[in-house]
């Protein structure tokens, strides 16, 4: 019984949710085709309103939809192409079995040229050669109807019901990876691990197609990497390492108030509550710096002097509270999530504190580029440590 096991492919890793998805997916998707096809083909029409090979493309079209063999073109193109191919391999090649290893093996290398793999090409290619008087006699036109207009149903249905249950299609693949940083090195975060011209050389050595886009294939190489970080560190959470006596202010704090703030606690940022002390904002020195219109150079004191001073009497037109300058998009962290998610946050998007807050998004501490990097070190510490 072992050794029969071992012959059995691996479970999938989709829960029950996902497998009810794509079945009800190809039920729908071949019920429509095969209604508005035999209606659109009337009665008395020779050639079949749905052929079989539809039902390997709802394979992939609803079960298998970030695929590359399940794009848009890829259906489209593969299945028509293939067609057109099995009939020019039926009417000039007159051996059926010859003619039928043709089509296969013709339709193969145009779809890899046209970047238009589809699988069940294959056996629309077949059919076109092995489809009988009705297919011979429609000639070229059996690549429209039914090849055709099977294809772009099942793919209109596709387009609704994959996007309809929360899978995006047609997948979009992430940004050119190439062009990403332009010539400016890549950012922190992207030093660390493998690099996608190491998965690029990989998949060069490898010269296989596989059934996965390479953008979603290095996305599961990250999330393993996150994983195994998680794993090496433990359950060290934001809540372990943030600060706790945070300095804040609040919407009509005056600007002369909270820099004062900054330059007494020797800190960057202050977190902006409300009266239930949720964050609404975070005011920083770059924020004064920017709305002060300040530099480096002569008058820089003056400026800043001038731009926190409050301005005497009820109109003034220059900002006179936290949160006229305030940036409003603050990027928060829950306190129970892992050290290991604030690694983006502060290496790569450009951040130095991101506020913690709890499950009713008060504000309960607050995390920096030095609390992390020092999480990170006790944590390999410990590693090390359990090694010994």
């Amino acid at each position: 019984m072992s050794r029969l096991n071992r012959l059995l492919p691996a479970p999938m890793a989709v829960n029950g949710i996902e497998r009810l998805r794509a079945c009800s997916g190809a039920l729908l998707g071949i019920i429509i085709t095969a209604l508005v096809s035999r209606h659109m083909l009337g009665a008395g029409a020779t050639l079949p309103f749905l052929i079989a090979p539809m039902g390997a493309s709802a394979v992939l079209l609803f079960a298998l939809p970030s695929s590359p063999l399940a794009q848009p073109w890829s259906i489209l193109g593969g299945n028509v192409i293939s067609a057109l191919v099995g009939i020019l391999c039926a009417r000039w090649i007159a051996d059926p079995t010859t003619a039928a290893s043709a089509a296969i093996a013709l339709a193969i290398a145009t779809m890899i040229l046209l970047r238009c793999l589809h699988p069940p090409g294959g056996a629309i290619a077949l059919t076109a050669v092995l489809g009988g008087p009705a297919v011979t006699s429609a000639g070229f036109g059996f690549a429209l109807i039914p090849v055709g207009l099977n294809s772009l149903l099942l793919l209109a249905v596709a387009l609704i019901f994959n996007n309809a249950t929360r899978r995006p299609y047609p997948h979009r693949p992430a940004m050119d990876h190439d062009n990403k940083h332009g010539t400016q090195d890549a950012l922190p975060a992207d030093r660390l691990g493998f690099t996608p011209e190491d998965l690029d050389d990989v998949l060069k050595r490898y010269n296989q197609v596989l059934d996965v886009s390479r953008d979603d294939l290095e996305s599961l190489f990250l999330q393993t990497e996150m994983h195994a970080y998680r794993r090496r560190f433990g359950e060290m959470t934001c809540a372990d390492i943030m600060s706790h006596d945070v300095v804040t202010v609040e919407y009509g704090t005056d600007l002369e108030e909270a820099w004062a703030l900054l330059r007494k606690h020797n800190i960057k940022a202050l977190p902006v509550l409300d009266r239930a002390r949720r964050v609404i904002g975070i005011i920083t020195v770059h924020d004064f710096m920017k709305h002060a219109d300040l530099d480096l150079h002569e008058g820089f004191d003056k400026k800043l002097r001038q731009f926190i001073r409050r301005t005497p009497g009820l109109y003034s037109d220059k900002p006179e509270a936290v949160g006229q300058i305030m940036t409003r998009n603050v990027q928060t962290i829950c306190g129970s999530s892992h050290v290991v998610e604030l690694v983006p946050l502060l290496s790569g998007s450009g951040l130095h504190h991101v506020p913690v807050i709890d499950s009713e998004r008060r504000l309960i501490g607050i995390v920096t580029q030095s609390d992390l990097v020092a999480a990170l070190y006790r944590g390999r510490l410990d590693e090390q440590r359990d090694a010994a």
